[in-house]
């Protein structure tokens, strides 16, 4: 779990921090995940801090929500062939360890071990 104020994210959208940027506009961020779990392993992050996860950022700001599945799936489709999970974890007890909302986009084969239906 993070103990710094500013999430790492928050230091990628600085600048701060280097990352793989595939996509960035007024509103959100993506980069490629520096520990895939599938041949594409996409983060997308809303460019606020305000939302530590998913159920505050759909009750806070659900055009922030709806943008950034919009951008998940036009990367989908850029970077693969279209079909992608879209994972959000929320809270430390399902997975989360940055708490600054970020969506998950997976798709190829996964990893073993990695979230399945």
């Amino acid at each position: 779990m993070e103990t710094d104020q500013r999430s790492i994210f928050t230091r990628i959208i600085a600048g701060e921090i280097p990352a793989d940027i595939v996509y960035d506009d007024e509103r959100v961020i993506a980069f490629r995940d520096i520990a895939p779990k599938a041949p594409l392993h996409l983060l997308v992050v809303p460019k606020t801090e305000e939302y530590r996860d998913v159920v505050q950022l759909a009750a806070g700001d659900p055009g922030l929500l709806a943008h950034l599945v919009a951008v998940a799936n036009t990367l989908a489709g850029e970077h693969s062939d279209g079909d992608f999970r879209l994972i959000f974890n929320t809270g430390a007890g399902a997975g989360q360890t940055v708490f600054h909302v970020h969506a998950h986009v997976l798709s190829g084969e996964l990893e073993e071990g990695s979230l399945a239906d």
